[in-house]
């Protein structure tokens, strides 16, 4: 059997439950990823003991934290406890303030003349969610929304986001933040492979090109509701470009837009992921912080939205990109280590008036 790696003073994950904090775990996973809704967490432990503490319950509040620093605010998922001749296994799973969002059926209203915060305050309040914080610097005024039987309180959330180019997620602390990213915010750290292993500090780095889900050009075609005033537009459309294909690959999207700018804003995002998915980049680091060569392993953790330059001479790669989503792990024999997905830094540009503060 593998030695089992102790956790140092840093890098220690723990739980917040019921006022007690739970620290030891033989192997823990911890998403977080500005694309996937609901960043989720699982730990395990082996123990001698029967049962967990009273507290630690199916729905309980939950704080995530790596030493002192929160990474996630949300709730107990699941809970199991396995039992063999050999073990006494009990695992723990839970995700962030958007689970509730993403599992639950959206509040019925209809509204005209509102604004983004408005709406999303009345899609998330009732779930014990205060409203969002708007890191925009302008946003449209929706003519009519209709929320419809059958809408997660998350797709409406995502759909009033996406109408102003926007996009939601969850801070640590359990802030819902509408917004994009913020390019204009430094470096936070290098990641470096060299073939002569001087100040490397990666312990795996692949590169995915792909040209899946690329597109010559995108049409949408939009369609805006009738109101007191005028009557419903059905002919909204508007074409984005991607020059990088040099062949005819055409895509049409329907929507439900109020005008030609929305359907502009849609076809520029579904260009624009596009660009996301053709290159990524995945490395794997030691610990969960960043770690400049030469300094103490004590720097801020990896955190989606950061800015991480790369030089990695078997690729060829000399450059800076987005952190889009990290993954901290936990295993017996590995010990702490954390994932990173790295893109095209700019490419995900939701709205060109936005901004994070």
């Amino acid at each position: 059997m593998p030695t089992p790696v102790e956790p140092t003073q840093i890098d220690r994950v723990k739980l917040l439950i019921g006022g007690q904090m739970h620290d030891r775990w033989q192997s823990y996973e911890i998403d977080s990823d500005l694309l996937v809704p609901a960043d989720a967490w699982q730990v395990s432990l082996g123990m001698a003991l029967n049962q967990m503490p009273p507290a630690v319950a199916a729905g309980a509040s939950v704080e995530v934290r790596v030493d002192d620093d929160v990474v996630m605010t949300g709730r107990v998922d699941e809970i199991n406890h396995q039992v063999s001749k050999n073990d006494n296994t009990f695992s723990l799973s839970g995700r962030d303030k958007a689970a509730d969002l993403l599992d639950c059926s959206a509040p019925l209203f209809g509204v005209k003349q509102v604004s983004l915060k408005e709406i999303a305050a009345k899609l998330v309040t009732e779930f014990g969610i205060k409203p969002p914080r708007i890191d925009a610097d302008a946003t449209l005024i929706r003519e009519k929304v209709n929320i419809q039987p059958g809408d997660t309180a998350w797709n409406a959330l995502v759909h009033a986001a996406e109408a102003n180019g926007l996009w939601p997620w969850f801070e640590p602390d359990g802030t819902l933040v509408i917004g994009g990213p913020d390019y204009t915010v430094p470096v936070s750290a290098t990641l470096i492979i060299k073939r002569d292993g001087k100040d490397n500090n990666v312990l795996s780095l692949k590169q995915n090109i792909s040209m899946h889900g690329r597109y010559s050009k995108v049409t949408v075609l939009g369609q805006a509701h009738g109101t007191e005033q005028e009557q419903g537009k059905n002919a909204l459309r508007d074409t984005v470009e991607d020059k990088d294909i040099k062949w005819h690959r055409p895509k049409i999207v329907t929507d439900a837009c109020d005008s030609v700018a929305e359907c502009r804003n849609r076809a520029q995002k579904i260009i624009d992921e596009s660009h996301l998915n053709g290159l990524t980049l995945t490395v794997q680091v030691q610990g969960h912080r960043i770690v400049a060569p030469g300094q103490p392993a004590d720097g801020l953790l990896w955190k989606p939205g950061q800015r991480i330059r790369v030089d990695s001479e078997p690729h060829g790669i000399d450059g800076i990109y987005f952190l889009m989503a990290r993954k901290f792990t936990r295993s017996r024999t590995d010990g702490t280590r954390t994932m990173l997905t790295l893109k095209q830094d700019g490419k995900w540009i939701v709205n060109k008036t936005s901004r994070k503060s």
